[in-house]
């Protein structure tokens, strides 16, 4: 009595339908999943033929599947497990998983159908292919946009050959920005591209957690890309000479509050962001876009190069004469044979190691400071971390 009621309450709580028919084909019980799988509840079922739970062309064929099996042993899905598509009290249709086994029950034959339910898993197998998809285009028209810089970077080779120290440091840079993309995109799309063969593998088994984990790993590389395209099209508009600040009047604490809140979502385990702010005033007049790369840039350096439980301060000030914005970190600083070169483009100091970045986004903060009539200084040794303080006028 004790084993089955034991029985009884697995059947009951199980993830997977269950399903019971006799030798002809008519359900003789379901389990709860099975009844909420297919929409109906047991009086519904009970002594219909299991077709009704098909769509064609199985409904028709069932019949003639078990008579089969019953006159010539031949066992085409009974203890083998295959995917089949059933049909809901609603009309609609879903794939699912299905294994049959052959039961001898009181003198009787049973045939007991476990029944997984694949929706979720074909749904974000359809979303992978859509989100590969879409990442494949995307990855082609950045490719494209990357091509027409090098194209462009070509031309300005052409222009400067009127003064040999230009071309040469323009050739430099070349070779910088060449190696740096190269790196810089491969190691994304491997990332990504091995993603997918996994998610796929696991796919087949239904692993949602690993499927998850690479999804992030791919979100998170397209992302990276995403990053470096932006730094490569701020670099293009500004050496067009086609940004211009455009001054409005905010509140500095509102805005640097959700800076702070939006880096903090990006940082690494146990890393803290704490900004503070200073003077009565709180309204100030700049160009919030440029001032918020500039933040965003500094803050996401702060965070990269910074280790793990580590504390990230970030301040503004608002007094008589002047905005004052500082970020330090205690990162891995800045050797003082690099910092002469730190805000050249593609510059990169040597100790970053395979820490990714494209050597852009300090050059991008300097111009942006330069356009708001700012300035820009820092205070660096290597491993004793960086304060970088932006400073404008009122």
């Amino acid at each position: 009595m004790e084993s089955a009621k034991l029985l009884y309450a697995i059947i009951n709580t199980a993830i997977d339908g269950i399903i019971t028919i006799d030798n002809r084909g008519r359900i003789e019980s379901m389990n709860p999943s099975a009844r909420k799988i297919f929409g109906y509840t047991e009086e519904e079922l009970k002594g219909k033929n299991i077709s009704v739970l098909m769509p064609e062309p199985d409904k028709s064929r069932h019949d003639g599947y078990l008579s089969h099996y019953h006159n010539t042993g031949e066992k085409k899905i009974i203890g083998k497990g295959r995917e089949v598509r059933g049909l809901r009290k609603d009309g609609s249709q879903f794939p699912f998983r299905l294994a049959v086994s052959e039961v001898q029950y009181e003198d009787r034959v049973i045939y007991a159908g476990f029944i997984h339910d694949l929706s979720k898993e074909k749904e974000a197998e359809e979303n992978l292919k859509k989100y590969t998809f879409e990442l494949e285009e995307l990855v082609e028209n950045r490719t494209k946009t990357l091509k027409q810089m090098l194209c462009e970077l070509e031309e300005a080779k052409e222009e400067a050959n009127n003064s040999l120290e230009k071309e040469k440091e323009l050739s430099r840079m070349k070779s910088r920005f060449v190696s740096m993309a190269s790196h810089e995109f491969r190691t994304p799309l491997s990332s990504m591209q091995l993603s997918v063969v996994l998610i796929e593998k696991y796919l087949q088994i239904s692993d949602d957690e690993q499927i998850l984990k690479h999804l992030h790993k791919v979100k998170h590389s397209i992302t990276g890309l995403n990053s470096i395209l932006n730094d490569f099209l701020s670099l293009e508009k500004l050496d067009s000479g086609i940004v211009e600040a455009q001054y409005e009047s905010f509140d500095i604490l509102q805005f640097c509050e959700e800076i702070a809140e939006e880096m903090q979502l990006i940082s690494k385990e146990d890393q803290i962001i704490i900004y503070q702010h200073s003077g009565s005033e709180k309204i100030v007049c700049l160009d919030q876009n440029l001032l918020r790369n500039c933040l965003i840039n500094l803050i996401s350096n702060a965070i990269k190069y910074s280790g793990e439980h580590t504390l990230i301060e970030f301040f503004s000030e608002v007094n008589e004469e002047q905005y004052v914005f500082s970020i330090k970190d205690n990162g891995l600083g800045i050797p003082e044979e690099d910092q002469p070169f730190l805000f050249q483009p593609f510059f990169r100091a040597h100790n970053t190691g395979n820490i990714p970045g494209t050597g852009l986004g300090l050059n991008i903060v300097l111009r942006y400071v330069n356009l708001m009539n700012g300035s820009i200084k820092y205070e660096s040794r290597s491993g004793e971390g960086t304060l970088f303080t932006l400073s404008f006028q009122k």
